[in-house]
């Protein structure tokens, strides 16, 4: 999965920010029931303003995000 991340932070880089979190570290167990993950991987895509627009557990649909980010 994350050579798929790599590839899309490397192309949307200018347009997207991705942040990657590992639930086993101090800062993921503490934001984990902040946006409600449990499972490895979540995606979670958030607007400029902060709001979820849409989330996806397992496999990441690299078409869906290039289209929200249009």
């Amino acid at each position: 999965m994350q050579p798929i991340v790599d590839g899309l932070e490397q192309e949307l880089g200018d347009r997207i920010r991705i942040i990657r979190l590992n639930i086993q570290e101090e800062v993921g167990r503490e934001l984990a029931p902040v946006y409600r993950f449990e499972f490895t991987p979540t995606f979670i895509f958030i607007d400029a303003e902060g709001n979820e627009v849409w989330r996806q557990v397992g496999g990441l649909d690299i078409q869906r995000v290039r289209d929200s980010v249009k």
